[in-house]
């Protein structure tokens, strides 16, 4: 066990280039880290990192040390694996990255984990394009395109956008017909954290796209639906975000015959890997419960 401990904490260190950040992902600290690479390197009378006052780096020796340790890994996840199934109970630890929207799945997350109690779920919410694989994660869920060969993927849902205000926004002003009638209203848009770029309002322009009032710029979900409630203004949205608002009629949906876009939400794995039960079922759950028709 002792020298399987500091292959973890060798891989953990590789992946992540820092000490410090292997630590966290252990629960361990960045001199236990350090220690344990020190020993190994000793053992094996090579040096596996390049260290600086910022950063480590593998040396050629530490990479090729790094697929060995894959390896071996993956095989410790087969054998889980295997007997996983043959006593046929999802469990042990999952991790997981997903957008900052994935805030509002927490409620199917939390269905999840009542439904599995024996999975441990590690959440990691960012909207960075995170490397699965390289940064040791289970899976990921994330909007747009796939373009990582490396990895297998599954479709969650679709959703499309909605334009929603408060209806004591449009008992003041009155409601757009036509989306060249938004120049005339407060927008509320969302501004992506990675690329410092407005979400663009997906509609069907009767002439030319035109630049919309920008009566706030958030980089998260949850307080433009908010600011929305409050009637301040109209915010373009996911439909699954605001689905329970428009129901209750704490807000209201114009100008859908004028929407043009759709999005879909995947689960990504990495195609190397057994698909072992607590990820399957992970995977399997989310795409029944997540965006419900």
């Amino acid at each position: 066990m002792d020298s399987l401990n500091a292959l973890s904490a060798f891989v953990q260190a590789a992946e992540s280039r820092s000490f410090t950040l292997a630590g966290r992902q252990l629960g361990v600290s960045s001199s236990a880290i350090g220690k344990a690479v020190a020993r190994l390197e000793e053992r094996l009378q090579v040096r596996l990192f390049h260290r600086s006052t910022r950063s480590i780096t593998p040396t050629p020796e530490g990479l090729l040390f790094l697929e060995r340790c894959r390896r071996i890994f993956d095989e410790i996840d087969a054998a889980e694996h295997e007997l996983a199934q043959a006593t046929g109970a999802p469990r042990g630890r999952l991790r997981v990255s997903l957008p900052m929207i994935g805030m509002l799945m927490m409620p199917t997350i939390g269905a999840f984990m009542r439904a599995f109690p024996e999975v441990e779920l590690d959440l990691d919410f960012t909207d960075r394009l995170v490397d699965v694989i390289e940064e040791g994660f289970d899976g990921v869920i994330r909007a747009g395109p796939v373009s990582d060969s490396r990895l297998m993927t599954r479709v969650l849902g679709n959703f499309r956008f909605r334009l929603v205000g408060s209806p004591v926004y449009f008992a003041e002003r009155r409601p757009p017909s036509r989306p060249e009638e938004l120049t005339a209203h407060a927008c509320l848009h969302h501004r992506f954290a990675t690329s410092g770029k407005l979400e663009p309002w997906p509609l069907r322009w009767a002439r030319k796209e035109v630049d919309l009032p920008r009566s706030a710029v958030l980089n998260t979900i949850e307080p433009l639906i908010e600011l929305a409630e409050q009637g301040l203004g109209i915010a373009c949205l996911p439909d699954f975000a605001v689905r329970q608002q428009v129901e209750d009629g704490r807000l209201v949906a114009i100008l859908d015959d004028f929407i043009r876009h759709q999005g879909i939400y995947r689960m990504l794995w990495p195609s190397s890997r057994h698909l072992s039960p607590k990820l399957r079922v992970f995977v399997d759950f989310m795409a029944a419960n997540l965006l419900p028709a």
